[in-house]
């Protein structure tokens, strides 16, 4: 009956999985048809604004060429007139000399008659006909200005579609995810010349497999992309996935998306628990600051109270009533020198990384972890159920790695950041300098039931970062060195 159970509810798993890659496709399916509509009246009105410039433009070389003919009839027109007046009148006068020579010949007076032949040869010399140049200055051909638009009638017959680049592919295989870095690769199926950049979008989900169309976050795009090859840096994976699609364009147009890829950014991920932490504590979701005046007056009552007890420790309805609501779990926020702050997100297996920074001037602070019972007066690693490194920059600068009231330490300068790497499954809690890897101290203990990021603050502030892989150079120092370098055997402990 129990197998058969078992069977049947591995099937309703798989049915239930089914169903919803259904319900994404169904939803991709929908999208792309409303895009369809929509995109195809876009391409329709933006083809028709492309004709209508052509035949704007078509409209112009008309008129500016007609304008030229017309230009040019009438220049060839003035001159021919100008030319066909003078002749006109030049062939008048012409004609009335030779009247008047024909008449000439019949004068008998020799006196009168050479008189006659002198004004006739003093007028044939002035005469226009003579002066005239019987050639046209304009000719009455036009074939200069004709045209042949046979080639462009042909070009304008060969107008097609933008040659569109094709969908490029991921190689999801190549592609790397490591160091809060993701390295993405791609090729294009067949190889075009013409290509003048990628665009490659992204975005974080906690959706594995295909991309959902109705995803909470919004694509981010890295535009003008030169190779097929590009490595996004400085992420912080606050999400368990991250799908990736690239489109290759030239310089007309944008091909289509590639098939996207979604890859695992998973990483650890906490903010801080103000309402445990200690009243002089000024805590926001990724830094906690020093604060002396924070919840002054109701800390004093609540020690008021607690003082009156024969065992120093308050009736649970007194407490309640002095304090503010206890957290998740229930438990009682930090009091007395305990300035302490813990994570809210519990640790029980695998391997998880986070950095602290300390804030300028800050006097004096602990980061590590605990148990989630650590008591309210308990300061960090002053209990067999907290770890952590101690520094103090008071009087003298100190490092020193502290677990269960015992204290060792460190001859090594103090970092700008911390790193924090615990591996629960391994028992061991290490700290490193940030920036450089160096490896600061080793905890190798047994962690019996889950722990907390823990922190300490007097005098100063500290500022997280989380979302962080567990980086390479880490990892890699676990596996040759398995942390025994940084650890110290009077610290070393069975944890209870």
């Amino acid at each position: 009956m129990d197998s058969q159970k078992e069977a049947l509810q591995r099937i309703i798993t798989t049915l239930a999985n089914k169903n919803e890659e259904l319900h994404n496709f169904i939803e991709t399916l929908s999208h792309s048809l409303a895009g369809v509509q929509v995109n195809s009246t876009q391409v329709i009105s933006d083809l028709e604004e492309e004709f209508d410039t052509l035949f704007s433009i078509l409209d112009e070389m008309k008129e500016s060429m007609t304008n030229t003919i017309k230009q040019e009839q009438a220049r060839k027109s003035h001159e021919l007139q100008n030319q066909l007046t003078q002749s006109t009148n030049a062939l008048e006068s012409a004609e009335e000399l030779l009247e008047f020579a024909n008449n000439a010949l019949h004068i008998k007076d020799e006196e009168e008659f050479a008189k006659a032949a002198k004004q006739i040869k003093d007028r044939v010399t002035m005469a226009p006909a003579f002066r005239l140049t019987m050639k046209p200055k304009a000719t009455d051909s036009m074939t200069h200005l004709m045209v042949d638009f046979s080639q462009e009638r042909q070009l304008l017959q060969k107008l097609i579609f933008l040659p569109v680049p094709r969908a490029p592919e991921i190689e999801a295989q190549d592609c790397l995810v490591m160091d809060n870095t993701v390295n993405l690769v791609w090729r294009m199926p067949v190889e075009d010349s013409k290509i003048d950049h990628y665009i490659l979008e992204y975005r974080k989900t906690e959706h594995e497999g295909l991309p959902r169309v109705k995803d909470e976050r919004c694509w981010e795009v890295v535009d003008n992309i030169k190779t097929t090859e590009y490595t996004l840096t400085g992420l912080k994976f606050d999400s368990k996935f991250m799908n990736f699609r690239v489109r290759a364009c030239n310089k007309a147009a944008a091909g289509d998306y590639s098939d996207p890829v979604t890859l695992e950014t998973r990483a650890f991920n906490f903010s801080l628990e103000s309402s445990s932490s200690h009243l002089n504590l000024k805590v926001e979701e990724g830094s906690v600051e020093w604060d002396p005046q924070g919840g002054k007056g109701l800390e004093s009552k609540i020690k008021g109270k607690e003082n009156k007890g024969r065992s120093g420790t308050p009736s649970p309805k007194r407490a309640a009533s002095a304090r503010s609501p206890a957290v998740r779990g229930g438990r009682d926020r930090f009091t007395g020198e305990s300035y302490t702050v813990l994570g809210d997100t519990s640790m029980d297996c695998g391997q998880h990384y986070w950095e602290v920074k300390a804030l300028k001037d800050c006097k004096s602070y602990s980061i590590g972890v605990a148990y989630r019972n650590l008591g309210k007066f308990d300061q960090l690693g002053k209990t067999n159920t907290s770890w952590c490194i101690h520094i103090n920059t008071w009087l003298q600068t100190s490092l020193a790695a502290k677990h269960n009231n015992k204290a060792k330490s460190l001859d090594v300068a103090v970092p700008e950041q911390i790193g924090v790497y615990c591996d629960l499954d391994g028992g061991q809690l290490s700290f490193y300098n940030a920036e450089s890897k160096q490896l600061l101290h080793t905890f190798k203990t047994k962690f019996n039931q889950p722990v907390v990021p823990a922190f300490m603050v007097w005098c100063g502030g500290l500022t997280l970062s989380t979302g962080l892989q567990v980086p390479s150079a880490v990892r890699s120092f676990q596996k040759t060195e398995n942390g025994i370098g940084g650890s110290s055997g009077s610290l070393n402990s069975m944890a209870q």
